[in-house]
């Protein structure tokens, strides 16, 4: 469940209704309705995942609605697209977003956030070797995770020790 609080959700509803305002753009429900379930969830989720969410929670939404929807939240920098190797893109929430990278696991794709204070610093001392003002960044790795209850971690291993 989402750590945000319900006063932040609201500032986030208003933050979304004054965009679309400004755009000219209605505000429905199914367009509120995508947004609050955004912020029911700290995970990272993809645009159809989202959409059998609404429709089980029985939001009266299309799939075109969703994608649409997130777009017009990332415009507003509500929420942010990763899109981590081949796979489908992923949307989190980027209000009170701290700043944190990734590790994926090509077994798996288990997603694991980390922050390290000494990015800040490699990212402050770059932006100043390049007279550029960095907005935000993103991180990557990807690798196998070493975990024993990781489903494809023996497959892979497998396929490793064949090859050799």
């Amino acid at each position: 469940m989402s750590t945000l609080s319900d006063e932040r959700r609201d500032e986030v509803r208003n933050i979304f209704q004054a965009f679309l305002k400004r755009r000219n753009k209605r505000q429905t429900p199914e367009r509120l309705a995508v947004l609050d379930e955004m912020y029911r969830t700290d995970e990272h989720i993809d645009a159809d995942e989202l959409f059998v969410r609404l429709k089980q929670k029985g939001a009266d939404v299309s799939r075109a609605t969703v994608y649409n929807t997130l777009d017009l939240l990332l415009e507003c920098d509500l929420v942010v697209r990763h899109q981590f190797g081949k796979n489908q893109s992923k949307y989190e929430q980027a209000y009170s977003y701290w700043q944190h990278d990734h590790l994926i696991c090509l077994d798996c794709n288990e997603l694991f956030e980390f922050c390290d204070p000494r990015l800040q610093s490699v990212q402050e001392m770059v932006a100043e070797v390049y007279d550029f003002e960095i907005k935000h960044h993103s991180l990557n790795m990807y690798g196998h995770c070493q975990r024993v209850e990781c489903p494809n971690r023996e497959e892979a291993e497998e396929a490793t020790s064949a090859a050799s």
